[in-house]
Parts: C-alpha cells; structure tokens; sequence
C-alpha cells in the first residue's frame, strides 16, 4: 500500500530532531544592490556525523531512553546506546518498567520480558559501536508514557 512503515517514520523523526555537530560557518557573503543570487546548490550535511553524548559515559557504555510519541494506551520510544572511551563489541540494555507497561513492537534489538523487567539485546548488525559512537534501538508499548532509567552493559 506504499505507506510509510512505524520504524521508518520513527528514523526520520530522529534524525530531523538531532543536533548539528559542526558549527555554522562565521563568514557570510555580502551583496551589493546589483549581485545576482546564485544558483549552486545548498550544503549537504555528512553522510555519516559524530554525536558527542551530553553526558559522558561511565563504563563500557550507557543507555538513555526518549519517549517521542504517545496516544491515548500506549506511546514510543527510542533508546540510544552509546560506547565510552573504548569500541563496544555487544550490548545489553534493562529497565524496570514503573506501572504495567508492555512492549507491543521492538526494532534493532532482540527483548525478553520477566515481570515488569525488560532485556534488550543488540541485534546481528548493531552489537558492534565505536569508541564514543552511537546507535539506537526503538519500540513502540502499551500503557501509560514512561521513561524509567536504563542501564547498559557489554560483554
């Protein structure tokens, strides 16, 4: 049906809402009355930036989770995982959740579920980050908004 698929739509929200990691240019161009706009074509961002984490890791990596969408029943988020000062080779995120939350759709991890704690694992291609990288993970769950404390472990 050629609609856009929960995961897809949930990339793209990521990466319109991340911050820019090199600054602007200082500089910029003045024109006189008779200059003429030019016609080249805007600046395209790198392929691939580096996000420096806000807070620094403590340990093999650290895992923060965001809600970016919710509705009456249920709501999603995205979990970022990032290594410390060493490449992480595997990884392993839990949480708690605080009132009868329940995953009803994970993507770029594997979950197990005992109780109210949650387990998700790296998938195949994602397990390996460099040192100070980045990637994510995002789900989509039943109940009401919550965004408990994560913790992040590597082998």
């Amino acid at each position: 049906n050629y609609n856009k698929k929960q995961a897809y739509t949930s990339v793209l929200d990521a990466l319109n809402n991340a911050t820019p990691v090199s600054p602007s240019p200082s500089v910029s161009p003045t024109r006189s009355p008779n200059t003429s706009p030019s016609a080249s074509p805007p600046v395209s961002p790198s392929a691939s930036p580096s996000v420096s984490p806000s807070v620094p890791v403590t340990g093999a990596c650290s895992a923060t989770i965001e809600t970016t969408n919710s509705w009456p029943g249920g709501f999603q988020s995205t979990v970022t995982v990032r290594a410390g000062s060493s490449a992480v080779n595997g990884w392993t995120v839990k949480w708690t959740w605080p009132s009868g939350q329940t995953i009803s759709s994970l993507w770029n991890g594997t979950q197990s579920v005992s109780g109210s704690s949650v387990t998700v694992r790296n998938a195949d291609y994602n397990g390996s980050i460099a040192a100070g990288g980045s990637t994510t993970f995002g789900f989509t769950a039943n109940g009401t908004a919550a965004t408990p404390t994560a913790t992040c472990t590597s082998p």
